[in-house]
């Protein structure tokens, strides 16, 4: 599983980045659906991580995480708290950050729980868990090297 992790890991979260870029643009410029303020905040923490981990993957550096992770958790709380604007009422009193664009509106709702702020999340998470699991494999790797 680590040298999998150690081989491939840069990959699947450039993979996952890339997704998570091309549906944000295929549900703002085809399906025309207006992003609000939270949607652009999201955006900026994706879009430069199909560029870093694009390069990282290709260069094999897997140093990198440090630095995708910098973009992936905060990015994933902004896609959390807006997510929580959508379904519940704890933010909607308090927020007055959105604007003209309506923060809560639901442009696809998905067996009644997905979505575009919960697509946002699960990608940001899985970038967030592989990034940590390639900074295991590669603490692990050092370890068997330093210790033969």
């Amino acid at each position: 599983m680590n040298r999998f992790i150690r081989n491939n890991g840069l990959h699947l979260a450039w993979t996952v980045a890339l997704v998570a870029t091309l549906g944000s643009l295929y549900f703002s410029e085809v399906m025309e659906y207006v992003p609000c303020k939270l949607c652009w905040i999201q955006r900026i923490f994706m879009y430069p991580l199909v560029i870093i981990l694009a390069i990282a993957a290709v260069r094999r550096e897997h140093s990198i995480t440090v630095y995708v992770l910098g973009l992936s958790i905060p990015g994933g709380l902004v896609s959390l708290y807006h997510y929580l604007y959508e379904k519940t009422n704890w933010f909607q009193a308090t927020s007055t950050f959105c604007g003209v664009n309506a923060c809560d509106i639901e442009y696809i709702n998905w067996l009644g729980f997905i979505t575009i702020p919960f697509l946002a999340l699960v990608a940001f998470i899985l970038i967030t868990v592989l990034c940590f699991l390639i900074r295991r494999a590669e603490r692990r790797r050092d370890r068997l090297h330093f210790s033969m």
